[in-house]
């Protein structure tokens, strides 16, 4: 694979990760959840997309 497309293939899958974390975050937002529990899944899926980010970097 060229290191072009192996750089855009990367930055794509950053984008598609980081859209995705954006969409749950929104959804949780509009769920009937209290205050505590909201808090708690948001810092769930931020670490989950951090985790995901720092995979598709190569760093794990």
């Amino acid at each position: 694979m060229e290191a072009g497309k192996m750089d855009a293939s990367i930055l794509i899958g950053i984008l598609i990760t980081f859209l995705v974390v954006i969409l749950v975050l929104y959804l949780i937002q509009r769920l009937p959840l209290d205050g505590r529990t909201r808090q708690i899944a948001q810092i769930v899926v931020i670490i989950i997309g951090i985790v995901s980010l720092l995979r598709h970097l190569a760093v794990f």
